[in-house]
């Protein structure tokens, strides 16, 4: 099989100063057109460990992405390091110096000396353009894998992988079929606890599942070839075993709901206490959901002596359709506040009303308690717009009591 890796380069990659999204990003991109990442590697600002990180690779992979380190300064080392591993000097590019001197030109700036070192190449590179940059990109032979040199900018390393990189990657390899990712997005469910459901799947050759947990998802992957006839039953199959905790399918559960919103041309108001505002923040960050949400409300968490004895989840209730009256919009959401380590959420709309009183099972940062009671906020909404039954069943969650107010009583 073909091996591709990836080595990104930086103090500040190595040690988390910076997050790497450009290895992120390109796993993806590359996964897509059948180049799978079979390696990935971090090295700091050392020409020895670069060397010998790239001899380790190309003992392996035919394909090496050596990223970051082609910059001006002292510490951008991966040209000199090209160099050593090859045993060739570095030499001038005058075509590449001509480049940068007219991009300068054109901005009415004289080029910085230290520019030039960017115009120091590999003897017998083969220059790989760079249009938004001044850092050319180059690859070179080791060890019969090719090792190709990238800028560390995200937005020019994106423009030469995708403009430059592929498009040779796919002529030196044109046997490689493109693969697909296909994504569900699960909440209540643990990953041991999707495992026992799939079980049972029977996969295509060539495909298989994988998993990305981030609080409060779990996102259910399908990997394997593109356009195969597999694809859809398989999905389909998973889709039915993992039932309602399924809250989107092949983009994230916020832009479905807003999507569900705009379809049914409804708006709504939020108005949260235990949730501090998390919810109304998480839905400013969908297009369609900011057009069809009316106001969000942050009220005090604070429990006084004549809320500790009312009953939570009536109170909820009241709450969300005070929220949905005021306002004259269609839905109202509502969290109650921390009652001994229980919170009543509810949603009111025009055909029903609907609240719950829950604890979570275990004890969360409160970012983290936040975005789990904000999720479910969100999913009795989404369960709502798709007709689905109201009250899942979750993992991190008890569900202390519920209760149902049909249109009837609200009349």
């Amino acid at each position: 099989m073909l091996q591709v890796a990836m080595i990104s380069t930086g103090e500040e990659v190595l040690h988390g100063d910076i997050v790497d999204t450009n290895a992120a990003w390109m796993s993806q991109l590359f996964y897509q057109h059948g180049f799978k990442l079979s390696n990935r590697s971090t090295v700091g600002d050392s020409i020895d460990a670069l060397v010998a990180e790239i001899q380790h690779q190309t003992q392996t992979a035919s394909i090496v992405i050596v990223n970051g380190g082609l910059g001006p300064t002292s510490d951008d080392i991966s040209s000199e390091a090209a160099a050593k591993v090859i045993n060739t000097p570095l030499v001038m590019s005058h075509y590449w110096l001509e480049r940068m001197q007219a991009r300068y030109l054109e901005q009415g700036r004289e080029m910085p000396n230290s520019n030039i070192k960017q115009a120091m190449l590999p003897e017998g590179a083969q220059i790989i353009d760079n249009p938004v940059g001044t850092a050319c990109g180059f690859f070179i032979e080791v060890n019969k894998s090719i090792v190709l040199f990238t800028p560390g900018v995200p937005s020019e390393f994106k423009v030469m992988v995708e403009h430059q990189i592929l498009p040779r990657m796919k002529q030196w390899h044109p046997m490689v079929e493109a693969s697909e990712c296909s994504r569900l997005f699960t909440f209540g469910l643990s990953e041991s606890g999707i495992q026992d459901k799939l079980q049972q799947l029977r996969l295509p050759y060539g495909f298989e599942i994988g998993y990305r947990s981030s609080l409060p998802f779990i996102e259910v992957k399908l990997f394997g070839p593109a356009n195969h006839d597999g694809r859809f039953p398989v999905l389909e199959r998973m889709y039915h075993l993992l039932g309602d905790n399924v809250v989107s399918v092949d983009e994230s559960m916020l832009p479905n709901v807003g999507a569900l919103l705009s379809e049914f041309s409804l708006n709504l108001t939020v108005a949260e206490q235990a949730t501090g505002g998390w919810l109304t923040n998480w839905l400013q960050e969908d297009d369609q959901i900011r057009l069809n949400m009316k106001q969000g409300w942050i009220l005090s968490s604070q429990v006084d002596q004549q809320m500790a004895d009312q009953d939570p989840l009536a109170a909820a209730l009241a709450l969300a359709a005070a929220t949905r009256e005021r306002t004259q919009t269609a839905i109202g959401l509502a969290s109650g506040p921390i009652i001994q380590g229980k919170v009543a959420v509810a949603l009111s709309t025009p055909y029903g009303e609907w609240g719950q009183l829950v604890s979570l099972k275990r004890n969360y940062a409160y970012n983290d308690m936040r975005a789990i009671l904000s999720t479910l906020m969100l999913d009795m909404l989404r369960r709502c717009l798709e007709k689905k039954p109201m009250f899942g069943q979750y993992e991190s969650l008890n569900r202390e009591s519920e209760i149902y107010v049909p249109q009837s009583a609200l009349q």
